[in-house]
C-alpha cells in the first residue's frame, strides 16, 4: 500500500461554487491513471470525508490521465462555519489516503 500522493503528479482541490468542493487528481501518465482509477475506492473517498457515497460524484477522464471528485462543502463558501473559504486544504486529506 502506498499514499496516493506517492503514485499522482498532483492533487489540488478548490472551490466549487458556494455548495461544493472540487478534487483533482493529476495522474501525470497512463500506468499512474490506471492504478489510481482502479486503486481509489470511491466509498473510501466519501467515508475520508464523512460523506454519504451517494454524495460524492466521480469523474474518471482517461484523455487527461485524471481523476475528479465532486463533493458538497461541509459549510456553505464564506458563512462563519465556513473554515476553508478557497477549499485548498482538501486535497491534503486525499493525498495521505493509502490505495493499493
Amino acid at each position: 500500500m502506498v499514499e496516493l500522493a506517492e503514485i499522482a503528479e498532483k492533487v489540488r482541490s478548490k472551490n466549487a461554487g458556494p455548495f461544493w468542493l472540487t478534487i483533482d487528481i493529476f495522474c501525470g501518465n497512463r500506468a499512474a491513471f490506471e492504478r489510481i482509477s482502479t486503486g481509489l475506492d470511491s466509498a473510501r473517498v466519501a467515508a475520508l470525508f464523512h460523506l454519504d457515497p451517494d454524495q460524492l460524484k466521480r469523474f474518471d477522464i482517461a484523455e487527461l490521465n485524471v481523476v475528479k471528485f465532486s463533493l458538497p462543502r461541509p459549510a456553505v463558501q464564506g458563512t462563519r462555519a465556513d473554515r476553508d473559504m478557497h477549499g485548498a486544504a482538501w486535497a491534503v486529506l486525499l493525498e495521505e489516503l493509502e490505495i493499493g
